[in-house]
Order: structure tokens, then C-alpha cells, then sequence
């Protein structure tokens, strides 16, 4: 068996112990995924803000109806009349959970109010969340 010099000794400690001192390497970060979800929650509170709680008349004739919690994944609001939760969608408003895509349809998207749907919940993806029209 070998024996070792004191000098060897206390640099092999002095190493183990520089390592010891060293940061832990730092843990994951989870990362903020944005999830179709998270987005329509967004949209929904900007459009919900922008379109009916601003009283802004082009709107004035419907109403909103969030539907975030879907199984189908695909979380989305919807444009119905006013005082008429139960009907027919006139327009929707759809997210694909993790996908940045969003989907709109219904008989609004063809009339003069689907260009200004589109403006909007384009400035609100692209992070800006004013109202202006």
C-alpha cells in the first residue's frame, strides 16, 4: 500500500472541499409553457374588458360566453345574443392547448364586426392588450 505525503493529503482535501463549496447546479426551471388555455383566459378577459364592459355599442347586441374548461381541448369563448346564453354562436373564438394558433368562426367573421374580431384579437395575441378599435 502507498502511503501518501501530508502535502498530497491536504490537496486532495483542499479539492473535495473547493467542490463541496461549489453552487448546486441549479434545478430546472419550469418553464411557463403558454397553453391554449392560458391564452383564451387572455383573450377572454381582453375581450370581455374591451367589447362589453367598455360598452362599446358594436357589441351591445351580444353577449359573451366563456367556455375554458373543455375536455376536448380546445378552450374558446363564444358571441351569442344577448340575454340569449343558449343560443346559436354567432361567432367563436378557439385555442388548441399547446399551440399558439387561434380559430375563429361563425356567421360574425363574414359581417363588417368580424374585421374588427380579427384586428383585435390580433393585436391582443401579438401582446398588446389595448382596446383601441
Amino acid at each position: 500500500m502507498r502511503h501518501q505525503t501530508p502535502l498530497a493529503i491536504f490537496a486532495l482535501l483542499s479539492l473535495a472541499a473547493i467542490s463541496a463549496c461549489a453552487a448546486p447546479p441549479a434545478a430546472p426551471t419550469r418553464a411557463t409553457a403558454d397553453t391554449g388555455l392560458d391564452r383564451m383566459e387572455r383573450l377572454t378577459l381582453d375581450a370581455n374588458r374591451c367589447w362589453f364592459k367598455s360598452k362599446d355599442p358594436a357589441f351591445a347586441r351580444y353577449s359573451l360566453a366563456p367556455e375554458l374548461s373543455s375536455f376536448s381541448g380546445k378552450p374558446r369563448f363564444l358571441l351569442v345574443p344577448k340575454g340569449q346564453p343558449e343560443a346559436r354562436p354567432l361567432l367563436v373564438v378557439e385555442g388548441k392547448s399547446g399551440s399558439a394558433e387561434i380559430d375563429t368562426y361563425g356567421p360574425l367573421t363574414s359581417q363588417s364586426l368580424g374585421r374588427r374580431v380579427d384586428a383585435d384579437l390580433g393585436r391582443w395575441t401579438a401582446g398588446d392588450d389595448g382596446c383601441t378599435a
